[in-house]
């Protein structure tokens, strides 16, 4: 599935270790979320249900730990703000669903409970999943909790940056089914940089259909890391990979595999699968890419809650 984006020139200079954008840079550049509207400050799950209902801009803060059954749905227009290097969510997560503009930042989401993702993107468009810490435990079945970060039913223009998962089985699916293609072609565009993923089985991310870009994040003790499939192109970017078998894959679970384009990347001993060659090697947007020899350092003293 050939992908045309429109080439610009990429900026050449390491990003500052630890940095934090004040916009998102990727496939989700442009979103704003909730922009310079009042924040709210919420300690319960009360108020915060009611403060992120509805489309008009708001910012929302969220101070303190604050347990879940199942998903909230949030709204368009929305910045979700944890407060400090605490706060956040448990047992659950979070819905965008049929909505636009929304960010996401500095919350620890732990724990969700099948079948809540701790953060859903469906049918939602200009999304910015940043500087959040996910995390779960491996003690328990693989099923017994949904997964982390899922963006599925055709969404679209999502930058997932500087953010922790941890301690999971299923880390970030983009596209939900192979049988989704009338939904999910020529959208799921999604930007991953500068993650670390530290204990996470699979899905670094697993992509059908879509295009995804992957560049300047940390891997440790996966299984399987970045999974294209069903036609996804993917490039794949100056990450770091570490006690991880196999770093790229094209061809396991569908049955179309997906491309991939791999350059700069530090496998770490890693076998890379790539039954199909991707034609996306230019991003539609400008961008810094690090060296993959300062990633760990940047990413380990720079990514998850509390580092804004």
């Amino acid at each position: 599935m050939a992908t045309a984006l429109a080439a610009v020139t990429v900026l050449a200079v390491p990003q500052q270790a630890g940095a934090a954008e004040n916009a998102p840079v990727g496939f989700g550049a442009g979103t704003t979320g909730g922009g310079s509207a009042t924040p709210v400050t919420v300690t319960t799950l009360a108020a915060f249900t009611s403060a992120v209902t509805g489309n008009a801009a708001k910012v929302v803060r969220v101070n303190g730990l604050i347990t879940l059954s199942g998903q909230v749905d949030i709204g368009s227009n929305t910045t979700v703000l944890g407060v400090g290097s605490a706060s956040g969510f448990t047992g659950g997560g979070l819905r965008i669903k049929e909505e636009t503009n929304v960010v996401v930042r500095n919350l620890n989401i732990s724990k969700p409970l099948a079948p809540a993702d701790g953060v859903t993107v469906q049918e939602s468009t200009k999304v910015w999943i940043d500087h959040n810490s996910f995390s779960a435990d491996r003690t328990h079945d693989k099923d017994y909790y949904d997964g982390l970060l899922d963006i599925n039913h055709g969404s679209d223009n999502v930058t997932v940056s500087w953010n922790t998962f941890k301690d999971h089985f299923k880390g970030s699916l983009v596209g939900h089914s192979d049988n989704n293609a009338s939904e999910d072609t020529g959208h799921l565009k999604v930007t991953y940089h500068h993650n670390h993923f530290s204990n996470v089985y699979s899905r670094i991310p697993s992509l059908r259909f879509g295009t995804g870009h992957f560049y300047d994040n940390y891997v440790q003790g996966a299984e399987t890391a970045v999974h294209s499939r069903m036609g996804a192109q993917m490039l794949v970017e100056n990450n770091v990979f570490r006690s991880t078998p196999v770093a790229v894959t094209t061809n396991h679970s569908s049955d179309v595999d997906g491309y991939a384009n791999l350059r700069g990347n530090d496998l770490g001993g890693a076998a890379t699968e790539v039954s199909r060659v991707g034609t996306f090697t230019t991003p539609p947007y400008s961008y810094t890419a690090e060296p993959a020899s300062t990633v760990i350092a940047s990413v380990t003293s720079g990514a998850g809650a509390g580092k804004l």
